[in-house]
């Protein structure tokens, strides 16, 4: 097996405890990259994605994808997706990556939106 990065670990350890934890409800999983922010809302008992949302979309995208702007928009659009989609209470899920900056702007444009977590 091949040894894993400090980052795949720590995504590994709050997925396990997500799962343990979360009581059957589905999972907003985010993923930030240098350039983008993606979110998309997983019901993992049936294995399929609900909605998503990222900067990368014509609807969501500005000037820049990778500031808190960019995030708080595309939080309250998959917070409107998945209201649309019948969700209204979900699980954070944060991977690997800290609770600051652009994870804590989408979570927080989330919330506002109408999801509960």
């Amino acid at each position: 097996m091949a040894k894993l990065s400090p980052f795949e670990k720590r995504r590994q350890r709050v997925r396990t405890k997500l799962i343990a934890h979360g009581g059957g409800k589905p999972r907003l999983s985010i993923h930030r990259s240098g350039q983008h922010i993606y979110a998309q809302v997983i019901d993992d008992a049936a294995g399929k994605t609900v909605c998503a949302a990222s900067s990368l979309e014509k609807d969501v995208r500005s000037a820049s994808g990778a500031n808190v702007a960019a995030a708080t928009v595309v939080g309250k659009a998959v917070a409107e997706r998945a209201r649309a989609a019948g969700v209204s209470r979900v699980v954070f899920d944060r991977g690997g990556f800290i609770f600051h900056g652009r994870v804590k702007a989408l979570a927080d444009a989330a919330r506002e939106a109408g999801l509960e977590f």
